[in-house]
């Protein structure tokens, strides 16, 4: 791997770790922040479930733009949905201003799907495998990192993380604009628009789904992701309700989680380890 792929790489790696440092922060906090504005249960509930239903809705579409018009732009719209949404969520006066935001954030956050889009560009056969570890990597530390400090940002205001995380994202920002550059050649993406099948539609993703790897991939990835979100966007709902606990204990216990999530994939032996190491001997 060159040093020019290994720079890239290591851009995405900050921008993902940011992104979800941004995330993060909030996540233990948003049901105490929503009940200070009257929020029941059910409501707070609803924030997640628009937030995801706008990513559903979105996300398909800006894949493909990024496939006919490159990775960076729909990278730096993305990022600037993302610095608006936090934003909003940070100056919030009312319900509907966070509804907004969330609904704001999943509109225009295809932050990591674009990441992975831009290493499988910029990587190849032998390396590639290699490239995507980095963002579970960045996935790992910032959901150890980012709910500490969102629990020890809310002494200050439950708005605080919101606003740290809109601070978080612009940096993100900037380091795209200046430093990143476009993955796709021009040839490939004016090859991209002349293509009927870069354009979405449910009939493509049917078509998708039927096919011998990549369906079976997409269910399960659907399915963990089902209960991935299950968890994550229903405990610090339990914790308050259930546990008493307040944001920064939930925070601590969240970054708990991911402290003992990275140890367990550390903790994993490869999959081809011992048969390289019997090749060795």
């Amino acid at each position: 791997m060159d040093k020019a792929i290994k720079r890239r790489l290591g851009l995405i790696f900050g921008f993902v770790l940011i992104d979800l440092l941004g995330y993060s922060l909030i996540l233990p906090l948003l049901p105490y922040y929503a009940e200070t504005f009257g929020a029941t249960l059910t409501v707070v509930g609803l924030l997640g479930t628009v937030n995801a239903l706008s990513q559903l809705l979105a996300a398909p579409t800006i894949g493909r733009l990024s496939d006919r018009y490159g990775r960076r732009p729909l990278l730096i719209v993305s990022i600037v949905g993302t610095v608006i949404s936090f934003t909003l969520l940070g100056v919030a006066r009312s319900l509907f201003m966070i509804f907004i935001s969330r609904m704001l954030d999943g509109l225009l956050g295809g932050n990591i799907a674009l990441a992975r889009a831009y290493i499988t560009d910029v990587t190849d056969e032998k390396n590639r495998a290699r490239g995507l570890g980095i963002i579970g990597a960045a996935f790992g530390l910032g959901f150890i990192v980012g709910p500490a400090m969102g629990g020890l940002l809310s002494r200050f205001g439950y708005n605080v993380p919101a606003l740290v995380a809109a601070g978080l994202s612009a940096l993100n920002l900037i380091a795209v604009v200046l430093w990143l550059p476009e993955s796709l050649s021009p040839e490939r993406r004016a090859d991209a628009r002349r293509n009927p099948g870069t354009r979405f539609s449910f009939r493509l993703l049917g078509e998708a789904l039927q096919r011998p790897c990549v369906g079976p991939l997409l269910q399960i990835s659907l399915l963990y992701s089902l209960a991935f979100t299950l968890f994550q966007s229903n405990f610090a709902l339990y914790a308050k309700t259930h546990l008493a606990l307040n944001v920064r204990a939930t925070s601590f216990v969240l970054t708990y989680v991911g402290i003992l999530s990275v140890c367990w994939c550390k903790a994993l032996p490869s999959a081809n380890s011992p048969r390289d190491s019997a090749n060795a001997s």
